[in-house]
This record gives structure tokens, sequence and C-alpha cells, in this order.
């Protein structure tokens, strides 16, 4: 494959790949990016535009275009998942202990005896009021919101485009933390993917790899980050129906879709959604590759051949 540059932002590693010409200002148009997407909707962050906006809840105040796309993106997932995919889990991530960037989240941190458990719903979608017609927003009172996973999405939809841009290559694929986006040309016989539970692992890593000729990856799992807090073992995907944890038969969701968003939106809906997401994802056409917990994998309508298959299934 062409050239390529990785580095650490937004608490994820960041591949970037051009194919049929020079890298060139790729990577820096990328950081740049990722840099007005972290100040935007951080919710680690208390100057982020997102921070400023939970602390207003109850008021209706203007947001900026970034942010308002991406709320936008937010809300259209939640709907389309009913409810399983929710921008409204802000204070149950806090309650569980992700309440900071997980690279800062030491033992003493997630070891804590503080009590977490608290089952009770969060707010819902429902609970956000966005006006894009004079890009302004009203969350209800008490409600927090988190764009992290659309967020991450829709930053890698972007920096697809911004990288292929930049380069002037005929092709671009970004991976930010296990959400891959392409953009232009695919390189003969397709871009290859490894399908990894940890975003990390470099590509040449061994597993199962994939073409993709274009669209968009994502992977939801919860084998990366888990942390135990009052003796109890947690991890970042929230079931919007009780506040915690999902608790489920996978590990790893990964989907194939059109864009990064809708790839991102199907993987976590599965995570959450539990025994039924084969059938849900069969029914809406999107190529998948679950993993159980014992490790046994799934493919479903369509996931594309393995060139390398080292994962059993």
């Amino acid at each position: 494959m062409g050239e390529n540059a990785t580095w650490r932002a937004l608490g994820s590693t960041v591949r970037v790949v051009v194919e049929g010409g020079d890298i060139g200002r790729a990577p820096s148009s990328v950081a740049d990016l990722l840099d007005v997407v972290d100040r935007t909707y951080s919710r680690f962050r208390p100057d982020s535009e997102l921070s400023r906006i939970n602390a207003r809840a109850g008021q209706r105040v203007p947001i900026s275009p970034l942010l308002a796309r991406t709320l936008d993106a937010a809300l259209r997932a939640a709907r389309l998942s009913q409810g399983l995919v929710d921008p409204t889990v802000g204070h149950a991530m806090r309650l569980i202990g992700y309440d900071r960037d997980f690279s800062r989240m030491n033992d003493a941190v997630l070891r804590t005896d503080a009590p977490v458990m608290r089952l009770e719903p969060v707010p819902g979608w429902q609970s956000v009021e966005l006006d894009r017609a004079t890009r302004t927003v009203r969350i209800a009172p008490g409600v927090e919101i988190d764009l992290g996973s659309i967020g991450k999405a829709f930053a890698a939809d972007l920096a697809a485009s911004a990288a292929l841009g930049a380069s002037g290559a005929r092709g671009a694929l970004v991976s930010l933390g296990g959400d891959i986006a392409v953009a232009g040309a695919a390189p003969d016989g397709g871009w290859r993917v490894l399908a990894a539970e940890n975003s990390s692992e470099p590509p040449t890593a061994g597993g199962e790899v994939i073409s993709l000729q274009g669209g968009a990856i994502a992977t939801s799992s919860t084998t990366v980050r888990r942390w135990t807090r009052a003796g109890v073992k947690l991890h970042h995907l929230i079931d919007p129906r009780t506040g915690m944890p999902a608790r489920g038969p996978w590990r790893t969701a990964t989907v194939v879709a059109d864009t990064c968003v809708d790839a991102n939106t199907a993987a976590t809906a599965a995570m959450v959604m539990g025994g039924d997401a084969p059938a849900w994802l069969v029914e809406r056409g999107l190529p998948a590759r679950l993993v159980a917990t014992n490790g046994t994998v799934h493919r479903l309508a369509g996931w594309p051949a393995p060139i390398q298959a080292t994962v059993a299934s």
C-alpha cells in the first residue's frame, strides 16, 4: 500500500495512508482537523465547546458548524438505532469512572472503592433540542452529552476527505482508533484492512485481513477500554436502557457501511443489542463480523472474504 504516517490523537492511534501520490501535507491537515475536533467536542476538556454546552443545560445556546453537524449525526444515530446509540450517556460515563482520557485512568482511579452501581436509563436523545436553521441547541437540565463514538467516526469521515485533498493522491484512508474511512480511488486489490479488536495493532499484525473497495468500517469492542472500580469489571459501552456497561454475547462487532458514522452506529448498536444483533444487521444488509465472548466468529450479510485468516471460526 502507499505512503503512510502514524501518531496518537484523541486518545487513539491515527493512521493516514495515501495511494497514487505523495503523502505531502495529508498528516498535518488531518492533525489540524483533529485538534479542532478535540477543542470542539472533547468531554475531557473543560474548555471545549461541548463542556460549555453541558454546563449550560436548560438554556438554548448557539453552537459552531462542526458541533452542529456532529450533534446532528449523533441524533440521527440515536433515531436509526432506536435509542441504543445515545449521546446523552455523559453522566452515566462519569458514574462508572470514565471521566478522563483513558490514558490518564491510572490504577488509583480505576480501583477506587467508590460505589458506581446505579441502574437507571439515560435521559434519552429526545432531551436534546437541535435547531438546524438557527444552529442552536438546548439540552434538558441535568443532561450531559457525550459524542465519543459517533464523534470519532464523524471525524474519521472528515479526515479521509481532508487527507485526499491535502495530498493530491488518487485515494486516501484514515484510521482513527478502529474507525476507518476512505476517500477517492482504492488501490489495486482494494484497501487491505486488518479486522482487529485492538485498534493499536499494526496493519501487519497477524489476523484476518479483508479488502475494502470503498465506504468505511468501524469496530466496537469491550476488550480494550476496560477497568475495575469498586470490585466490578467495567467497560465504556453504555446500554442507554440501564445506564450501565452493556452485557451481551459479543466482545467485538465490526461493520462495513457507506460512512464511518453509519458503520459505527451499527457496530455500537449490535454490541448493546446483544442476541438480536445478527438478524438486525442482516435485515439492513450491513456486512458484519461479530466475535462472541468465547471467541467464536460470526460473519454476516456479505462480510468480505478474508484475504488471510489466522483466527478460526
